[in-house]
């Protein structure tokens, strides 16, 4: 239907009145479309196939070596009432009430543990108090509280930091790796 005074829409209009693209087409770059240049003929026999090892069925052989297992307990974060085993490195830097037999664990400035622990090697910049052992090393920084009853087999305290309670080093015997 056409109203007096108007054109009528012709279909190379479209519904919002803008004309077709009147650009030109944009032809490609004979450079970026050259094919790859051929290959070199090598006179030489192909190489030998290189054996692949078959496939292992075993979940744990096809995987590889086990990445650590590493437990972050972040800031504002409380965690109570646990066990933790098997952690390669227990990273404290909220608080956490539990018991722990693991590799490693570190108390951040912000953090604090409360507890008993079983680990090779403890550093702390936090608050700890419990009961601790470091079977190999317990380092204390400057920021460092440890209170409770402690043992170690090294101990490194930094200028600053603190440590009190039934304080004592493993001898030389009793430092055996808990499995």
């Amino acid at each position: 239907m056409s109203t007096p005074g108007r054109d009528s829409m012709k279909y190379t209009d479209n519904l919002f009145n803008r004309t077709r693209d009147t650009r030109t087409p944009v032809r490609p770059d004979p450079i970026l479309s050259r094919p790859p240049p051929a290959q070199p003929v090598n006179s030489a026999p192909p190489a030998a196939p290189v054996p692949v090892p078959a496939p292992s069925n075993d979940p744990a052989v096809a995987a590889g070596p086990p990445a650590p297992s590493r437990l972050i307990v972040g800031p504002n974060i409380k965690l109570r009432g646990v066990e933790i085993d098997d952690c390669d490195t227990l990273v404290v830097e909220g608080r956490v009430e539990a018991t722990m037999v693991s590799r490693e664990i570190q108390i951040a400035e912000t953090g604090a543990f409360s507890g008993k622990v079983d680990v090779d090697v403890a550093e702390i910049r936090g608050a700890f108090q419990g009961e601790m052992t470091a079977r190999r090393k317990l380092v204390i920084h400057a920021s460092g509280r440890v209170n409770g009853k402690i043992r170690y087999g090294k101990v490194q305290v930094q200028e600053g930091g603190e440590m009190s309670g039934d304080v004592g080093a493993i001898s030389a015997d009793a430092v055996v790796r808990v499995a």
